[in-house]
C-alpha cells in the first residue's frame, strides 16, 4: 500500500477485509484510491465507493450517447460498419476494466459477474448482436455504480457522526488562548468552548455552565444543562453558556470515536440469515452457469433447434448468474437499520442482535440504576433503643467507606440534619446484604432482613412491611443483638419505565423484573410499573440463573445499567445496557446500549428488528421470484439479453436498495406526558 494520505477517503480508513463491504461477498485485498484497476469485488465487480465521481459519470454519459448513437444509426439502416464501430468501441470502453477484473477473478477461482457479463458481450458480439453487448455491459456498469451509491445512502450515520468531530480545540493555558488540532490535545490539558461551538473532546466542566445539544448522539432533542463538574462528550454543541473543560480522553478515545467505531464493527458483523444467504450464493452461479451450457446445447443437439437463438438465451441467464440483488437484501437492510438506530440514540453491535431480539419473548429488568435513577432518598428513620440522630449519626459511620447508592444517600442525609460523629473501624462488608463495623468498642450491623437473619437478631418485621408496601426500602441498623433503629428509603421511578413497559407488553412480550428487594418492596415497585411479574431478593448470581429459567419462555432480552449486571447481561440472547453516553462499561459489555436512560427506546427497537426482518423476507422473495421468472423467460426465448440484465439486475438491485431504505422511517415512540 503506498504511504500517502487520502483525505477524501478516510471514513474507510483503508481497513481491508475478504469481504465486499456493499454485498458481502469476497473482493480483493486492494484499495480502490491506491489501486483503481484491483478494487472491484472479485465476486460482484462493485468498486467500493470510490470512482462515484463526476468523471465517471460524464464518462458513462458519452458511452450511453454512443450506444444510443450507434443503435439509432442501425434502425435508421445508414450506420454499416460505421454503426458496428460505434457499438462495439462502446462496448470495449464500458467494459474493459469489468473484462481484467473477471479473469483476474477467475484466475483465484471465483467466477463473479464481472466474467459472467464479459462472457455475454463477447458472445453476443459473436453472434452479430452488437446493441446487445453493448448495452449490457453499459448497463451492468450503471447497475454498479447505483448500487454503491444507494448502498451507501444506508452508511449515512457513519459519515454524519464523523463529521461531528470538530478539527481543533482552543486550549487556555496561563491566561492566553491558543487553538490547536484535537489529536494534539492531552488528558488534563483545559479547552474553552463559546456559546454556539461544537464541543471537541470528552470533559469536565471546571468553569461555567450552559445548556448542551446531545441530540446528534442520543437522539434526545431536548438540551441538558451542564455545570461544574459535569462531564460533557465530543461532538455535541454548546447554547447558550460560556465554559471551561478539563479534557478527560484523547479525540482517539472519546465517546463519539468509540461509538463511530462500533457501528462500524457492527456492520461487518453478520446475522444468522445473512449467512445462509451467502451460503446459498455460492451454489447459485455454478448452478446457473450449468443452465447457460445446456440452454445453448441440449435443443440444437437433441432438437435440431438453430443454434444462434439457443446460444442468446443461454446467455440471458449468463447476464443473471451473479446473485447481486440476493447477497444484498440482507446486509443493506442490517445496514440501514443499525445506521438508524445510531441516529435515534441506540448503539446496535451487529446484525445478528436484531435478528435475535426480533424473536424475542421476554424482557428482564434490572431493578436499580435502570427502572429507577439509582439515586435512593431517606424517607423515614424509625429509633427504637437509639434516637433519630444517633441512629443516622451510626449508619453514617457504618457506610462512610462504601460506594453504595444507599450508603450515599444515608451520608448525603446524615449532612444534612448534621448528628454527631462516629468513628468505624475493623470494617466489614456482607455481600448482598449489609456492613458491620465496631465502634467505640460495640459491634454494630446496619443491612437487609438477610443480615438480621444470619445474625440471630430479631427485628420489626410488622413495621417494615408497612414500609415495603409503599416501595420503600429498608435497611436494619442493630447493635450486638437489639435493633437499634430503621432506615426506609426509596429510589424515584425513571420517568420512561412505566410507558416503556406498557409498550413492550402491548406487542405482545413477557416483561419481568430482577431485584435484589425483598418480596413486599418488589412486589409494590413491580405493580406501580406494570410487569408480568418479579423476582425478589436475587444477588448476583441469583439473577444469571433467573435468566437461565427465563429462557424456557423463548430469547430473553436483559436490560441493566451495564456496571453490575453484567454476568447476567451476558447470560440473556441478548444484552442491553442503560446510559451508554458516558459509560465506557456500558459500551463494552452489552449487545445494544441505549445512549441515553430513555426505556421508551426499546419498544422502538423491538419495531426496528421485526421491519427489518420483514424488509429481508420481502428483499429474498422479490430477488428469488425475480430470478427464476427470468429463466422460464429464458428458457422459452421471450425475453432480451439487455432486458435481463434491467429486469433482473439493475431495476432487482434498486427495488431491493429503496425497500432497506424504507428501514429509517422506523422512529422512537414519542415519551406519553401523561
Amino acid at each position: 500500500m503506498p504511504d500517502h494520505q487520502h483525505e477524501a477517503h478516510d471514513h474507510y480508513e483503508h481497513d481491508h477485509e475478504d469481504v465486499c463491504t456493499i454485498c458481502t461477498l469476497d473482493r480483493d485485498l486492494a484499495c480502490a484510491t491506491c489501486s483503481l484497476e484491483n478494487a472491484s469485488c472479485s465476486s460482484c465487480g462493485h468498486d467500493h465507493g470510490h470512482e462515484n465521481d463526476k468523471t465517471s459519470w460524464n464518462k458513462t454519459i458519452i458511452i450511453g450517447s454512443a450506444i444510443a448513437t450507434g443503435i439509432t444509426l442501425d434502425y435508421l439502416g445508414i450506420g454499416g460498419s460505421l454503426s458496428t464501430i460505434i457499438l462495439v468501441s462502446a462496448m470495449i470502453a464500458s467494459g474493459y476494466k469489468m473484462a481484467i477484473s473477471g479473469f483476474k477473478g477467475l484466475i483465484k477461482g471465483n467466477i463473479g459477474i464481472d466474467f459472467l457479463v464479459t462472457v455475454a458481450a463477447i458472445g453476443a458480439a459473436l453472434i452479430g448482436q452488437y446493441e446487445e453487448g453493448a448495452l449490457v455491459v453499459f448497463l451492468k456498469d450503471i447497475s454498479m455504480k447505483l448500487e454503491v451509491i444507494a448502498s451507501e445512502r444506508a452508511r449515512y450515520a457513519i459519515e454524519a457522526l464523523m463529521q461531528l468531530r470538530p478539527e481543533v480545540a482552543t486550549l487556555r493555558e496561563n491566561g492566553e488562548e491558543r487553538v490547536v488540532p484535537v489529536d494534539r490535545v492531552l488528558p488534563g490539558e483545559v479547552f474553552i468552548v463559546r456559546p454556539g461551538d461544537r464541543i471537541p473532546l470528552d470533559g469536565k466542566v471546571i468553569e461555567g455552565n450552559t445548556s448542551v445539544d446531545q441530540s446528534t448522539m442520543t437522539g434526545e432533542s431536548i438540551p441538558v444543562i451542564k455545570g461544574l463538574h459535569d462531564e460533557v462528550f465530543a461532538g455535541t454543541i454548546n447554547i447558550d453558556g460560556f465554559l471551561a473543560v478539563e479534557t478527560l480522553r484523547a479525540s482517539s478515545e472519546s465517546m463519539l470515536s468509540n461509538i463511530l467505531r462500533m457501528v462500524r464493527e457492527a456492520e461487518g458483523r453478520r446475522s444468522p440469515t445473512e449467512t445462509l444467504v451467502n451460503r446459498f450464493a455460492r451454489y447459485y452461479t455454478p448452478v446457473i452457469i450449468v443452465l447457460a451450457i445446456l440452454f445453448a446445447s441440449v435443443p440444437p443437439l437433441v432438437f435440431n433447434a438453430p443454434w444462434i437463438p439457443s446460444i442468446y438465451n443461454s446467455l440471458v441467464l449468463l447476464v443473471i448468474g451473479c446473485p447481486c440483488a440476493l447477497t444484498i437484501a440482507t446486509p443493506v437492510a442490517m445496514v440501514s437499520a443499525i445506521t438508524s438506530a445510531s441516529r435515534n440514540g441506540v448503539l446496535i453491535k451487529g446484525s445478528t442482535f436484531i435478528e435475535e431480539i426480533s424473536q424475542a419473548k421476554v424482557y428482564a429488568f434490572d431493578k436499580t440504576g435502570t427502572l429507577t435513577e439509582g439515586k435512593p432518598v431517606v424517607t423515614d428513620i424509625v429509633p427504637y433503643e437509639s434516637s433519630k440522630e444517633e441512629v443516622l449519626a451510626l449508619a453514617a459511620a457504618l457506610e462512610k467507606g462504601s460506594k453504595h447508592p444507599i450508603a450515599d444517600a444515608i451520608k448525603k442525609e446524615a449532612i444534612q440534619l448534621n448528628p454527631p460523629e462516629y468513628t468505624a473501624d475493623e470494617f466489614y462488608s456482607v455481600t448482598g446484604m449489609g456492613v458491620e463495623a465496631s465502634i467505640q468498642g460495640e459491634r454494630y450491623w446496619l443491612g437487609n432482613q438477610r443480615l438480621s437473619i444470619e445474625k440471630g437478631i430479631e427485628y420489626p418485621v410488622d413495621k417494615i412491611r408497612e414500609l415495603e408496601s409503599e416501595g420503600k426500602t429498608v435497611v436494619i441498623l442493630s447493635k450486638t443483638d437489639k435493633v437499634q433503629g430503621l432506615i426506609a428509603l426509596i429510589d424515584q421511578s425513571s420517568p420512561t419505565a412505566v410507558q416503556a413497559i406498557k409498550e413492550l407488553r402491548n406487542q405482545g412480550m413477557k416483561v419481568e423484573m430482577l431485584t435484589g428487594d425483598n418480596e413486599t418492596t418488589a412486589a409494590a415497585i413491580a405493580e406501580q410499573i406494570g410487569f408480568n411479574g418479579y423476582h425478589a431478593s436475587l444477588l448476583p448470581e441469583d439473577k444469571l440463573n433467573t435468566i437461565e429459567e427465563l429462557k424456557k419462555h423463548g430469547k430473553v432480552v436483559m436490560v441493566g445499567d451495564g456496571v453490575n449486571d453484567a454476568p447476567a447481561l451476558t447470560a440473556a440472547d441478548v444484552g442491553v445496557a442503560m446510559g451508554g453516553l458516558g459509560s465506557d462499561i456500558a459500551l463494552e459489555t452489552a449487545d445494544i446500549v441505549l445512549l441515553e436512560d430513555d426505556l421508551t427506546r426499546l419498544s422502538y427497537i423491538q419495531k426496528l428488528s421485526k421491519t427489518t426482518l420483514n424488509r429481508i423476507k420481502e428483499n429474498i422473495t422479490i430477488s428469488v421470484v425475480m430470478k427464476l421468472a427470468i429463466v422460464v423467460l429464458a428458457a422459452r426465448g421471450t425475453i432480451s439479453l439487455w432486458l435481463s440484465v434491467i429486469l433482473g439486475d439493475v431495476g432487482l438491485a434498486l427495488l431491493v436498495i429503496l425497500n432497506s431504505i424504507r428501514i429509517t422511517g422506523v422512529k422512537p415512540p414519542v415519551l406519553s406526558k401523561e
